[in-house]
């Protein structure tokens, strides 16, 4: 199941509506440039992973990466052809909902025009529109 929480407060968890703009997260803290969302929705571990790993994988090892998010919420399913009833399915997978305006990565230690291509490079593995920010 990828990167999970080692505990939860809740083994399943409600499928909300997520709109409107990140409160929490929308400023780069740690690094000079970040990955931004321009759209809500859920991010799983292995898109989560696959985006990290893209950005390492094209730094070469160089300069710094932060995740800036946790995939903490569960998310069930039933088996398919599965008739109505017999209560919620079992869980599947872990998610992070992110809000429009979030920063998923940060980096630093390295070029603007390096820095804008890893972010390309990930902004491939992940299912949301995102955009290139650089720290104020």
């Amino acid at each position: 199941m990828g990167l999970v929480p080692s505990k939860t407060k809740h083994r399943k968890h409600q499928r909300r509506r997520l709109r409107g703009k990140a409160s929490a997260g929308a400023v780069i803290n740690f690094g000079e440039f970040g990955l931004q969302t321009l759209e809500c929705g859920y991010l799983t571990t292995n898109q989560i992973e696959a985006a990290r790993k893209a950005l390492t994988h094209y730094l070469k090892r160089g300069g710094k990466v932060w995740v800036r998010m946790v995939a903490d919420k569960i998310v069930t399913a039933k088996a398919a052809e599965t008739r109505m009833g017999g209560g919620k399915g079992a869980p599947v997978a872990f998610v992070a909902p992110v809000r429009r305006g979030h920063i998923l990565f940060e980096i630093a230690g390295i070029p603007l025009a390096e820095a804008k291509n890893a972010f390309r490079l990930a902004s491939f593995k992940l299912p949301l529109e995102t955009r290139f920010v650089v720290k104020h």
